[in-house]
């Protein structure tokens, strides 16, 4: 009989975002997991991911903040610099 796999705590525990994660989060803590899923949902609710390469989200303003200031950046990059923006 398969066990269940048990979620890892530490990527569960719910973070704080920071005031420029918020303006597409909202401001309570919330996981890692529920941060990419509302960040996937506000890139395509307002059409950011490229045309041409998929795996590139071209920021506007909002995201500009949360990217460091990059207007492309790529899926992989993207979880790199939105980590920066939560604290425990």
């Amino acid at each position: 009989m398969a066990t269940k796999r048990k979620p890892n705590a530490a990527f569960m525990a719910p973070l704080t975002p920071s005031a420029h994660l918020a303006a597409v989060t909202g401001s309570k803590a919330l996981p890692r997991t529920e941060v990419a899923k509302k960040l996937w949902a506000y890139i395509k609710k307002h059409k950011l991911q490229d045309s041409k390469n998929r795996r590139n989200i071209n920021a506007d303003d909002t995201l500009k903040a949360i990217f460091g200031g990059k207007k492309t950046v790529s899926m992989f990059e993207m979880t790199k610099l939105v980590s920066k923006h939560l604290k425990k």
